[in-house]
């Protein structure tokens, strides 16, 4: 069945932030994010919280997202909404709201991967960001390192082996003292501090390996994580105050270490391909220093595409951008759509 184009409504609502996106021909014409406030209190996200929120606050986002895109429901084209991977509870919220809504309005909806979502972000600033690319997507949950040839289509270079970026971002600002969420935190006071005063690996980065071996384009931040928790120790035996005056230092070498990190496997994955286009994606593409860097290395011969903090973070601008695209090529799901909080990635594989 042919669809009838017009607006789509991105429904977000997979951990934190509640979010109702409506794009047109790849155009955002409403978009709206609430973020929640409360889970600072907790050091992350509590997930009976963050659904309730969900709860409260959807009907009042997606109304706004309405008016501010000056239309009502009725002039909607169909419905995407984020179906996995994240918290079961916040995901059944947006799910069900969104079949609630393509019954009542005899929509299309089509359910979304949050991550293939965070691909699809940088088109809606800078539509010359089609494939092929090579796309670096860091966030909260995620590390994925991806040949992307064309939509649909993409191979798993590599991917993290423990905790994500973002979670080390996290983790790493807890134990330093430093306030949630981690990365903005982290970043702020390693821009007050030096980076080598301490000493942290750089994991995964051995020269022993090479493209064959998986490690080569693999993650692992957990050991990193751990390495500077036992410098922590160390330095808070040393005397009053030492930690205080060693903070921004520490929270600049854990960053810098990160970002080499990330960096180095993106720039061996344009070798391997050829491609020297890259993307990042996700919350962790944020971080200023590592946009930067990223540019840095890719100015001679090579393009970056980095949204804008409010696409790179969780929205519903992304998942109406991905629907649009899904509902243009007929797919559909049913009203028996789930939430999925171990949502495989679609069209992935080894070797695309």
């Amino acid at each position: 069945m042919t669809w009838k184009s017009g607006p789509v409504l991105g429904i977000e609502t997979s951990c934190d932030e509640t979010s109702a996106g409506i794009v047109e021909a790849g155009t955002i014409r409403g978009h709206v994010v609430a973020s929640q406030d409360v889970h600072g209190a907790f050091g992350g996200v509590v997930p009976e919280i963050a659904a309730r929120a969900h709860i409260r606050q959807l009907d009042r986002v997606v109304e706004a997202a309405l008016e501010e895109a000056g239309m009502s429901a009725d002039l909607l084209a169909g419905v995407g909404v984020t179906t996995g991977p994240g918290l079961i509870g916040c995901l059944l919220v947006g799910v069900n709201w969104a079949k609630a809504l393509a019954f009542d309005q005899d929509l299309p909806i089509v359910g979304i991967h949050h991550m293939e979502a965070h691909l699809f972000a940088n088109s809606l600033e800078r539509p010359e960001a089609e494939p092929p690319f090579v796309a670096l997507l860091v966030s909260g949950g995620h590390t994925l390192l991806l040949w992307v040839p064309e939509w649909g289509r993409y191979a798993l270079l590599g991917q993290t082996r423990d905790d994500a970026a973002g979670e080390a971002f996290d983790k790493v600002a807890r134990r330093l003292g430093l306030g949630y969420p981690g990365g903005p935190e982290i970043q702020r006071a390693a821009a007050r501090g030096r980076p080598g005063r301490y000493s942290l690996p750089r994991p995964m980065l051995s020269t022993a390996a090479g493209p064959d071996d998986p490690a080569w384009f693999d993650f692992s931040f957990s050991g990193l994580k751990t390495a500077l928790s036992l410098l922590v120790a160390e330095i808070e035996e040393e005397s009053e105050g030492a930690m205080e005056r060693a903070r921004d230092d520490l929270a600049a070498e854990f960053q810098a270490a990160v970002i080499e990190v990330l960096v180095t496997k993106t720039l061996r994955a344009t070798e391997l391909t050829g491609c020297r286009r890259v993307i990042i994606g996700g919350g962790v593409a944020c971080n200023a220093p590592l946009r930067e860097r990223l540019a840095e290395v890719l100015s001679a011969d090579g393009e970056l595409y980095a949204p804008t903090p409010r696409l790179a973070t969780d929205n519903g601008a992304m998942v109406a951008r991905l629907a649009e695209h899904r509902l243009a090529a007929g797919e559909r799901d049913g009203l028996d759509l789930s939430a999925d909080p171990s949502l495989p990635f679609p069209g992935i594989s080894k070797d695309a």
